[in-house]
């Protein structure tokens, strides 16, 4: 005990043993501590708990990003062969990840417009469907996911809800309420917050009981030899999921997130209703403005009366739909890159959730390695922008995006 109020950065790769019993005890995961960073840290264990607590959950695995995170899932719940259904309107580098990944480890995507109930129901009904995997709001199109009724589906075939909730923070979206199963971010985005540290996250609700499907989650449900034919489910119970990330998942893949990271991220977390409030009502007032503005054919923000999702974002996101949205340009893919390149405040650049407003066209970045079709399916056609509202005078941000505007 330092009495240090800030936690501290343990920049540390390993740690002392007491002795030998000790160390065979930590290895052989019949008690908890650390032996390495790439499986625990101590500034990394504290922020894994503020995560877990802010979504409800029971665990929580921080990896070294978003990507990381979600590749760490995977490879815990699928085996070769098995199959998993997504949003089509999944973050472009998910998608790619999605389908390159699964042509290197053997499983198979099923990407679907998750507002087609019979196609959903068909494809999670295949017997090799491990899992549905969502964004409760979608990057970029601002795309709200019906969360109840994704879940009843996933019950009645027994399978995990897995949302990505990078988008809206804990803060706008609790997804637990609404019957999802784990919880991934990239906390590179609003968790964070300030666009200075990398970092992901699992979090294991403890909603999903893999024990009574036991055949279709051999990593935590049957013995694992490299721990002498420990059955994670029945050693760890609620806790077998984040367990096996830590003992198995980091310890084989290894995308530990570095503890400079995490301090910066935990400093981040410590605001997030503040900055989530402020970006809100900015992102709020831009849409406002861009909707009327003649050079701009639609807007695709929830928190808009007129989009198709406001309803879902009263039920799901009361505080609001976040700040990340996209709109359409009276033009193409040229109109697009020349305004992008004409915005002074805004800085272009291929991120979002920072505290300054950033601007992006997916078309000629972000989604530019999926097909023409694959791109507009996931809103990110030639006239598309993306828009990171920031903290700055919402003043400001307007006049910006007007000026740029008066340009194409």
């Amino acid at each position: 005990e330092t009495g240090a109020r800030v936690t501290p950065i343990y920049q540390n790769a390993s740690y002392v043993f007491e002795d030998v019993d000790d160390a065979a005890s930590l290895f052989n995961l019949q008690s908890f501590g650390n032996i390495y960073s790439r499986l625990s840290n101590p500034t990394v264990a504290a922020l894994e708990e503020k995560l877990a607590a802010l979504e409800g959950g029971v665990g929580a695995t921080c990896t070294a990003s978003g990507h990381s995170a979600q590749l760490l899932i995977l490879f815990t719940l699928l085996q070769p062969g098995d199959r998993f259904v997504a949003s089509r309107n999944l973050y472009g580098g998910s998608i790619t990840q999605f389908k390159k990944m699964g042509e290197k480890f053997g499983w198979h995507v099923d990407f679907v417009d998750l507002d087609d109930h019979s196609v959903l129901r068909d494809k999670l009904s295949h017997p090799r469907c491990k899992l549905l995997w969502a964004e409760s709001l979608a990057n970029p199109g601002g795309i709200v996911s019906d969360l109840k009724f994704l879940s009843e589906e996933t019950k009645r075939v027994q399978v995990p809800l897995i949302i990505d909730n990078t988008m809206a923070t804990p803060y706008l979206c609790q997804p637990k309420e609404f019957g999802a199963d784990i919880v991934v971010h990239s906390t590179t985005k609003f968790l964070s917050g300030h666009g200075n540290s990398l970092g992901g996250c699992v979090v294991d609700l403890g909603t999903f009981d893999f024990a009574k499907v036991p055949e279709k989650y051999p990593s935590l449900t049957t013995p694992e030899p490299a721990y002498h034919g420990l059955v994670f489910w029945e050693t760890f119970g609620p806790l077998a999921l984040t367990v096996n990330l830590h003992a198995v998942g980091l310890r084989d893949l290894g995308p530990s997130m570095a503890p400079m990271n995490v301090f910066l991220t935990i400093c981040g977390v410590e605001t997030l209703g503040v900055r989530m409030d402020r970006h809100v009502e900015n992102a709020r007032r831009v849409a406002e403005y861009l909707e009327n503005h003649p050079k701009v054919s639609w807007v695709s923000y929830a928190g808009l009366g007129s989009s198709h999702f406001h309803h879902r974002a009263k039920e799901y996101m009361p505080k609001g739909p976040g700040s990340v949205f996209t709109f359409g340009l009276n033009g193409g893919f040229e109109e697009g890159v020349r305004f992008v390149e004409s915005c002074q405040l805004l800085s272009h650049l291929a991120n979002i959730g920072d505290t300054r407003s950033l601007v992006l066209h997916p078309g000629s970045t972000t989604h530019r390695q999926l097909s023409d079709e694959a791109r507009v399916a996931a809103g990110a056609g030639d006239e598309v922008i993306r828009l990171s509202v920031g903290l700055e005078s919402v003043n400001d941000i307007v006049k910006d995006l007007s000026q740029a505007l008066a340009k194409i």
